[in-house]
Order: C-alpha cells, then structure tokens, then sequence
C-alpha cells in the first residue's frame, strides 16, 4: 500500500491503522470476465512529496478533494463504502457471481504450483471468558493442532459473511462480529495438503473478534473437511495449548496472549 500510493500520487506515507476489509465483483463483459477483489483499507500519515499526475498510466490523475465535493464525484463502490458516502453505480456487477472455487492452485513459470487465498478467522469468546477454537483434521497443514474457526471466502463474498458461516459449519455456533482485529499474510513456498503435491501458497488473512451470546457444545456439520473437532477452552489455558500460527497472532491481538 505504501508503495503503490507513492507511485500513484508522488506521497510518502506511513500506516496509521487498518479501517476496513471489503470485497467486490466487478463485471467486465468485455473481457469476458467478472473480478472479485478484497481490498484492504488502511488510514494513513503523509510524510512528504508532492501530488504529481501520470498521465497515460492506470492511474493518471491525483487530487486532493474533500468530502463534500466526493459526493459528487462518481466513486467505485467501494471507495464511497470505506468514506461512508453513498455509493455511485460506476461499476457494472453481474447478476449471478459465477462459481469458483475459494482454493485454486495454477502451475507456475516453475512448474510448482502457486495458489492464494483470502480467508475470514473468528477470535470467538463467550460471557464465560473462554474462546472457541477448531483442531485441524489428519492430512491438512498443521493437523492436531488448535486453529481459529473461519476459513476462505467464496467468490464474490464479504470476509465478515464468510466468517459467520465458516463458524457455524465447522463448530454449530452462532456469532455477531464485534472488531477487525488485523490482518495477516503468511507464505508457505512448499506447502503440502490433501492435494499430495507442494504448493506454493500465499494465504492472507483477516481477524475478527466474535461474541458468541448463547454458546452451545460445539459440534463439526462439515464432516471430512479440515476441522475434525471445535472445543471451548478457558483463555487462560491457550499458552498450553499446541496452536498454528495464525492462532497464536490472532490470539495476541485480542490480548489474550
């Protein structure tokens, strides 16, 4: 981010905090295809530069606007989503988002096959102080160990919608998303799943904290995926626990750590 904003407008900026993540589908038929994008949404602090234009080039143009003057503007939907103006209808979306697979793996100029994914995790507590966690199933990466309920997103789908429907098929629960906590990306260069060949894998990863009101025994009804079993666990008992990393930074974000 800091990067493309300093190639895009000639700003020097530092990362102020994470506001949002958002997804979207654009339709381009004339390509003949429909783009999901996740975007994260970051504040900022301008450390110096100064606004320039490149003509010719995606972005060609950078202005300084206020407020006021955006709600005339014809924003992305997204834009006016992450300034809560209403939104312009500049993008064409398409009727039915079309099927793909939230895991998609593609030989790569190497021949290894690459994949990315974006995926939701629940930091899911209750009023009794304890937090919900799922153990990874025989034959995925870090099975036997405690994971975060959640998972990747589907095509066209928002992170926070993705969340509470992986919380519910993989522990029965039912939850109100509470914060973004962060968000994380982790590469793993040869990773090796249930697919029985490397891949290699870039995963990022959005956190959120859940409140669960009327906990119930956890129960997995996605049977012979990755999650084998959801338990309940006191916080204060998770630094004994063997965890995945994600865990472990989600959990320390929450300050339970």
């Amino acid at each position: 981010m800091v990067r493309e904003t300093a190639a895009e407008t000639g700003l020097s900026v530092s990362v102020g905090g994470l506001s949002d993540v958002l997804a979207d589908l654009r339709a381009l038929p004339s390509r003949g295809v429909t783009i999901h994008t996740d975007r994260l949404i970051y504040g900022v602090n301008v450390r110096g530069g100064s606004v320039r234009d490149r003509i010719g080039q995606p972005t060609d143009l950078a202005r300084w606007v206020t407020l006021t003057a955006m709600e005339k503007l014809p924003l992305r939907p997204f834009t006016a989503r992450a300034l809560d103006l209403p939104p312009a209808a500049v993008d064409l979306r398409p009727d039915e988002p079309p099927e793909f697979p939230s895991f998609y793996a593609v030989p790569g100029p190497d021949g290894l096959h690459r994949a990315q994914r974006f995926a939701a995790y629940a930091v899911a507590t209750d009023s009794r102080d304890r937090v919900l966690l799922t153990k990874i199933a025989p034959g995925y990466p870090g099975a036997g160990r405690w994971h975060l309920p959640g998972g990747g997103t589907d095509f066209g789908e928002q992170p926070g919608l993705a969340l509470l429907r992986e919380l519910q098929e993989e522990t029965n629960q039912y939850g109100e998303i509470v914060e973004l906590l962060g968000v994380a990306s982790h590469r793993d260069a040869a990773s090796l799943g249930p697919e029985g060949y490397p891949i290699d894998w870039h995963g990022v990863r959005a956190f959120y904290r859940v409140s669960v009101c009327g906990p119930t025994p956890p129960r997995v009804l996605d049977a012979g995926g990755s999650t084998c079993e959801a338990h309940w666990f006191d916080v204060a008992s998770t630094p004994n626990l063997p965890v995945t990393e994600v865990t472990d930074e989600a959990l320390r974000a929450a300050g339970m750590r």
